[in-house]
């Protein structure tokens, strides 16, 4: 999952998981975003305003010391229209579904996903799975991520068409017109 750049801003959701914590029947979590928090993400979502941000998510241990992460993220998000300029909110439901594995093994694998795409036909894409950076997973960094990636960059209040002002070209203001007007007096002489 490619992050939003927040340059040396921290994530402005946190919930980290301990993964030595996590039972081998799962986790299941619950999270929201406080006021303060939600005002940190517009700032760095460049949206007027984040109203509401939650999620739910299931953590399953699997092999190797991976993770299988499947939920999903739902907020509603203040935006401006693009044509009309108006305030406008948008809802945003989006699944998450995602395996994490221990940093050298996540790295491991990008690594040869990365080799296996030099083939002349073009490959599968697959993901490498998200690593487990100091043996925390940080839920709410997933849920910021999965949320700020369903933003529409170019949100429009429904109905909201832009139509652009036609204006009719006066035959004599063509990039040629001069030329022709030299020519016709040379013809005319």
């Amino acid at each position: 999952m490619n992050r939003p750049n927040t340059g040396s801003q921290p994530d402005p959701w946190r919930v980290p998981v301990i993964v030595a914590q996590i039972p081998d029947t799962g986790l299941h979590r619950v999270i929201e975003a406080s006021a303060a928090e939600r005002k940190v993400m517009a700032e760095v979502a460049g949206v007027r305003e984040i109203l509401s941000a939650n999620a739910s998510f299931d953590v399953v241990p699997k092999s190797g010391g991976r993770l299988h992460v499947t939920g999903h993220v739902r907020a509603r998000v203040g935006q401006t229209c693009v044509v009309t300029l108006d305030p406008i909110e948008n809802e945003i439901e989006e699944e998450v579904d995602l395996t994490f594995a221990p940093e050298a093994e996540a790295r491991r694998l990008s690594d040869l996903i990365e080799e296996g795409q030099d083939d002349e036909e073009p490959p599968e894409v697959i993901d490498p799975p998200e690593a487990i950076i100091n043996g925390i997973i940080d839920l709410g960094r997933l849920a910021t991520d999965a949320l700020f990636l369903a933003i529409d960059p170019y949100p429009r209040k429904p109905g909201a068409v832009f139509e652009a002002e036609v204006v009719a070209l006066d035959p004599a203001d063509h990039p040629f017109a001069a030329l022709k007007a030299l020519q016709d007096k040379k013809k005319g002489q």
